[in-house]
């Protein structure tokens, strides 16, 4: 979503986008003219009149799980957004904690009284890359 009109996002999914992924992107790209949505989330920028660069994660019940807010000069990780997003659903699924780094198959956490203390014997630094 930016302050870009829908005919500026065709042409970036026509000439940009679409040579970066095959097809292009499969998503909808949203307009926030005027940056109403954008100042909800206290990302627009009212003296450049643009959205600056964010993301939100928010789940079913509209909650905003986590967000990223990053100049334009410093590119977003995708593959890390992917794996937060199967982090968060294993969450809301399963109620198990997901250490840093964590990815489907790999250890998760337990949270009750049996872990306080005992972090360190189910999770190791090294286990986060």
């Amino acid at each position: 979503m930016s302050v870009d009109s829908r005919f500026t996002h065709k042409i970036w999914q026509e000439q940009e986008l679409s040579k970066m992924v095959e097809g292009g992107v499969k998503f909808p790209m949203l307009s926030d003219a005027g940056g109403r949505i954008g100042r909800v989330y206290g990302v627009y920028d009212e003296a450049a009149g643009v959205n600056i660069r964010g993301r939100f994660l928010i789940d079913p019940d509209g909650v905003i799980q986590a967000m990223e807010i990053l100049t334009p000069s410093v590119g977003r990780n995708v593959s890390e957004l992917i794996r937060q997003i199967k982090a968060f659903q294993h969450v809301r699924k399963t109620g198990e904690a997901t250490p840093s780094g964590w990815e489907p198959g790999k250890v998760t956490l337990k949270p009750g009284p049996d872990l306080v203390g005992k972090v360190w014997k189910a999770w190791k630094p090294d286990m986060a890359f």
